[in-house]
């Protein structure tokens, strides 16, 4: 039986869509691509000046509703600028994501008060979800909850792996507000709001960064939550039932990060065919070498490929059609192609691809970052054979 619902064809590089990735393209290598260069090595931080930009650009805004203040589009627009966005730096393609991605479960008050403020790049969030027991198996998270008697709450435990907490606007926590139960142990976690100034921690919140190879532009924390004041009427979703809230959209999140990989694929690509054209050996540039040659014919069609099944899951999801089983193979594949055509590209380098002088060991630190978050690949691949085998 057929895993995909048969639709008419559709272009999908519309002229309005087109432009939009004109505009992210030209923003990547004129606003991103340099401060990338310039930071990374050093493990430099993303600019303000340069999310300023972003804000003015409305990409914090793509996927937001027109009454909301955002640009109202699709998941087929946002793919298109978070590919163009992570050719220059993954961290700034997937610091959109923080104004845009995390409202799943908003109230309709929440989303009044909070998702103008989101389009605008004012409110952006950090994602305290995983824990050391708790990464693929969100379920057995054992930060806790606990209510006061004005209906505020007091947060007690340990996160892991939450990017982006100090320059974040809020921290969107995740806690156990019931006793783990072994029969449900998805039920009793609750998700909770704690906005604060940027640049710092919450009153009660301590941190220490974690030592990363890569994804560089901003810093990744372990935090410690000791009676972490929650202010009463800060749950999003329903109490109890934040792990539906933590889920989210995934079909968005699998998305932006198969985006992410196919722009840092793209990358090295690119980088690869500058470098093999003014690289000279036995007398000739090594672009004129078969095996480099054959090299670059392979990884351009491998990132040509993920592409293809990336944009059809686009347009199938703005249709309203059910895209789920794909998320997860186009996931599962651009995250695994981005490795190998990295890997490629540093080999097409020679010594020079194992220096920070050139960016393409950036595209492949980060791009093994890729098969690793938003449900690893092994996770993708359970999801895909119980899809079609069962569980």
């Amino acid at each position: 039986m057929s895993t995909r619902i048969e639709a008419p064809t559709e272009v999908f590089l519309t002229e309005d869509r087109l432009a939009i990735q004109a505009l992210a393209r030209e923003f990547a290598a004129k606003e991103v691509l340099p401060v990338a260069d310039e930071l990374d090595p050093v493990a430099g931080e993303i600019p303000m000046e340069l999310r300023r930009k972003m804000a003015d650009l409305r990409f914090f805004g793509i996927l937001i509703p027109e009454e909301f203040g955002g640009l109202g589009l699709g998941v087929c627009e946002y793919a298109l600028v978070v590919e163009e966005l992570a050719r220059g730096w993954m961290s700034v393609a997937s610091l959109i994501a923080r104004g845009q991605q995390f409202a799943h479960g908003f109230s309709a008050e929440q989303k009044a008060a909070y998702l103008p403020r989101m389009a605008r790049g004012e409110f952006l969030s950090a994602f305290a979800l995983s824990e050391a027991e708790a990464g693929s198996d969100v379920a057995n998270l054992h930060c806790r909850a606990e209510r006061e008697t004005d209906g505020g709450w007091r947060i007690t435990g340990q996160k892991m792996w939450c990017t982006f907490a100090d320059g974040s606007d809020y921290l969107q926590v995740f806690a156990r507000t019931e006793p783990l139960d072994p029969a449900r142990r998805s039920h009793g976690i609750t998700c909770f709001l704690m906005p604060k100034e940027r640049g710092t921690l919450p009153e009660g919140v301590t941190g220490t960064p974690v030592r990363k190879i890569g994804y560089h532009g901003w810093k990744t924390w372990e935090l410690s939550f000791d009676n972490a004041r929650v202010e009463p009427g800060m749950i999003v979703g329903a109490e109890g039932h934040g792990f539906k809230v933590a889920m989210g959209d995934l079909v968005i999140a699998r998305i932006h990060t198969a985006a992410r990989a196919i722009g840092l694929a793209r990358a090295a690509l690119e980088d690869s065919i500058a470098y093999a054209k003014q690289r000279v050996q036995f007398g000739k540039p090594i672009a004129d070498k078969q095996a480099i040659r054959f090299k670059i014919a392979d990884m351009a069609t491998q990132i040509e490929a993920s592409r293809a099944l990336l944009h059809q899951i686009c347009v199938d999801y703005d249709a309203g059609r059910p895209s789920n089983l794909q998320a997860s193979m186009v996931k599962l594949h651009a995250s695994e192609m981005a490795e190998r055509v990295t890997s490629e590209g540093i080999q097409i380098h020679g010594g020079a691809g194992f220096t920070t002088d050139f960016a393409v060991e950036r595209h492949w630190r980060d791009a093994r970052l890729t098969k690793i978050f938003e449900g690893t690949s092994e996770i993708q691949m359970k999801i895909i054979s119980d899809t079609l085998l069962g569980r």
